[in-house]
């Protein structure tokens, strides 16, 4: 009973948080009020929302996804090192530019979308369309000699682990 009233009133506890914490953030400065203000926002609006959200995720494992963000992290800083080097020694008419087809065991779209981020966020890599039944994703590669084995490593680096953080 009392976990049905708290899910009422906060259909997205970690949203909530987020939101409130992104205010205080925008606001320059943290103060008493703009932390109240950021909590009473981060209530209504996913309050006021959750009629559009169909499917509210509940089995996260905050310690997993805790340990992706840092991957992730990483992974965008040596991106961004590899990037440069590209751009710096790589001749565009050596570039080997490719579009990449990643089979998804994902079905979650929360899931889905964390994934296609990360790899937005990657330098070098752009999630550019998901199939219509969402079982593929389309990624285009700055520069690879193996396609094959970046479309591994993403499954392998980063959708399996999403499996765990979203089972």
């Amino acid at each position: 009973m009392l976990a049905r009233a708290f899910y009422w009133l906060l259909p997205h506890p970690f949203l909530t948080l987020l939101l409130a914490v992104v205010w205080v953030l925008l606001q320059n400065q943290v103060s008493a009020g703009m932390v109240v203000f950021g909590l009473i926002l981060g209530i209504i609006i996913p309050w006021g929302t959750s009629i559009w959200w169909p499917d509210t995720p509940r089995a996260l494992k905050l310690g997993k996804m805790a340990i992706y963000i840092l991957m992730v992290m990483w992974d965008i800083l040596i991106a961004n090192i590899q990037v440069a080097w590209i751009v710096l020694t790589v001749p565009n008419a050596k570039l080997r530019p490719a579009w990449i087809v990643v089979p998804l065991q994902l079905r979650k779209p929360e899931a889905i979308t964390v994934l296609a981020g990360t790899i937005t966020l990657t330098p070098g890599t752009v999630s550019a369309d998901l199939s219509n039944e969402g079982h593929s994703l389309l990624v285009h590669v700055l520069h690879t000699d193996d396609p094959d084995a970046v479309r591994d490593d993403i499954i392998n680096r980063y959708e399996r682990r999403l499996q765990e953080i979203f089972s």
